[in-house]
């Protein structure tokens, strides 16, 4: 009813200025209609109105950079990323904000890492780019256990895409997510020729063979990699506290490496 009562009212105001359009030149025309909006909003409660805001802008590419104080500095003071317990206490409109937040602080991060690579510059603070990366990943996983929870609710279902365990044309093990097709499985020979499910190929276990092969090799490499490297440590510094080398390398056999000669060095400790 108050809407009705004040769309009549600019009716009425309009029509009584109506006939000063004919004699008003083209310079006043912007001056009448905002004193006119202005005498409108007036009529109208201030329940039945909103002002618009919006964020500053830039007419430039200026956002898509760090501040320029940074620009030549060789550490940026930042915080921490985001924890799950924080972003679950959010409301959905305030995770959708900083979703945007994060995403722009993203590409800034980027752009300055490979603007930096192009000066041959050092990049302050490259951690920043995996702190965003892992507070975007808690936000999706806390919208995502959100949405899990209202269609368990409403359907019973975890409205998540469907997928299966598979093994592809190769033999490798890999999860399979299901989409829907326009026409029938049967009737879709491209997706046939696609999606090959454990078709026998005498060529394929040789190809695992080697495979496993090559993934052990690399295991293998890295494992005397991490041996060498422990046992360098303790040859330059004898005094290295054990138990946090060990930490630090679980997968490193510590008495069996400090029993090898390359980890004796030419100090008192290794004469005995």
């Amino acid at each position: 009813m108050a809407l009705s009562r004040s769309a009549n009212s600019f009716i009425n105001l309009y029509n009584s200025t109506k006939s000063l359009f004919s004699i008003r030149t083209f310079s006043s025309y912007n001056t009448l209609i905002l004193s006119d909006c202005h005498r409108f909003r007036a009529l109208i409660s201030p329940s039945a109105h909103r002002e618009i805001h919006i964020s500053h802008s830039n007419r430039d590419l200026m956002d898509f950079f760090d501040d320029k104080k940074n620009w030549n500095a060789n550490e940026v003071k930042v915080g921490r990323s985001w924890k799950l317990e924080e972003l679950r206490i959010k409301s959905n409109g305030d995770l959708h904000k900083l979703w945007f937040v994060l995403l722009k602080e993203k590409n800034m991060l980027l752009t300055m890492e490979h603007t930096c690579k192009e000066k041959v510059r050092l990049f302050p603070n490259p951690e920043r780019i995996d702190k965003v990366e892992e507070s975007m990943e808690n936000l999706e996983q806390v919208v995502r256990e959100r949405n899990r929870a209202y269609f368990q609710l409403e359907t019973g279902e975890t409205g998540e895409r469907p997928g299966k365990p598979s093994v592809s044309a190769f033999g490798l093990n890999y999860f399979h997510k299901m989409s829907e097709h326009i026409i029938p499985k049967w009737m879709n020979t491209a997706w046939k020729k696609k999606f090959v499910f454990n078709k026998p190929d005498p060529y394929v276990k040789t190809f695992l063979s080697l495979y496993r092969e090559k993934l052990w090799s690399a295991k293998r490499k890295e494992a005397n990699r991490q041996r060498n490297h422990v046992m360098q440590l303790v040859k330059r510094f004898p005094n290295l506290d054990k138990v946090a080398l060990r930490e630090q390398y679980p997968q490193v056999d510590l008495e069996k490496a400090l029993q090898q000669g390359k980890s004796r060095g030419h100090h008192g400790q290794n004469t005995a």
